[in-house]
């Protein structure tokens, strides 16, 4: 995949909740995507009562507003990529489908598919996995950890880099979609590796890319998946593929959680440090 703006900075749209301590969902996409020298947009799917410590409440909006948002958006503005967070419900996601597909030029789209927590709790009911599943094959590149990636390939979560791949393999083919397997939540000593994965074609598959990173050893992680998938929209929206992509997305996300500490936001798990590269 690869995009050219019309534009030197190019506009990036996130559709997915709300996050008020402004760690998660749109204020991490909106801050990734300034991060990345973009102009971030939103569309709001859900209004999140979070804060580090937890979820307390979420209110939806009706799905008439919500495709109202996003019209509003397309009839006035060139879309230069979109991510697209948490939906929901099955509603939602279909609301959000009729509207992609009513597009007359598709920009690329950047899928964090939101199902699994970290702790491995299901996220979403049995009808809104299914049409989240049926979602997929619309992205250009979904960004799941490793439960959300066995949920997809439906297999247990994967223990090892191996088993990444090979979870990646099914998802991508099942698909025709490019799966960035995050190796995050795997018990490794020093490192974190991340596996681009790309579907075969014509019974061959391209070698899957391995981008590796230092660990970072902090509790001040909350968002990181949000500002990833974020981050990776914005560069596809800059033009540069996806492998260039996450290695500069690896990077800075390597600054953010360094530098995650000196933001002392809240008393659970704190926010990433988005401009970590640009303050020193």
């Amino acid at each position: 995949m690869t995009h050219t703006p019309a534009r030197p900075i190019p506009n990036v749209l996130s559709i997915a909740g709300t996050d008020p301590t402004g760690g998660a969902g749109i204020q991490a996409d909106l801050k990734s995507f300034a991060a990345h020298r973009t102009y971030g947009m939103s569309v709001v799917t859900a209004l999140v009562a979070q804060n580090t410590q937890g979820v307390r409440e979420i209110h939806l909006p009706p799905t008439s507003f919500l495709t109202a948002q996003l019209e509003s958006v397309t009839d006035d503005v060139v879309v230069d990529a979109v991510k697209i967070g948490m939906l929901g419900t099955a509603e939602i996601v279909e609301t959000v489908a009729a509207w992609w597909d009513g597009l007359p030029e598709r920009p690329p789209l950047v899928l964090d598919p939101v199902m699994v927590a970290t702790s491995g709790d299901r996220l979403l009911v049995a009808e809104a996995e299914q049409a989240l599943i049926g979602f997929l094959h619309r992205a250009d590149l979904i960004t799941p950890n490793v439960p959300e990636l066995a949920l997809l390939a439906g297999r247990t979560p994967a223990e090892d880099s191996g088993g990444l791949i090979a979870q990646a393999e099914l998802v991508a083919d099942a698909h025709d979609v490019v799966v960035l397997a995050k190796g995050g939540h795997l018990e490794t000593e020093d490192e974190v590796v991340d596996l681009l994965v790309r579907p075969a074609v014509d019974g061959r598959r391209p070698e899957a890319v391995s981008v590796s990173s230092p660990r970072i050893r902090t509790t001040d992680t909350h968002g990181t998946g949000c500002s990833v998938s974020a981050a990776l929209a914005a560069l596809g929206a800059r033009g540069l593929d996806w492998e260039t992509s996450l290695r500069e997305v690896k990077e800075w996300m390597t600054a953010a959680l360094r530098d995650a500490a000196r933001l002392q936001v809240g008393r659970g798990r704190g926010p990433i440090q988005h401009f970590a590269q640009l303050w020193g």
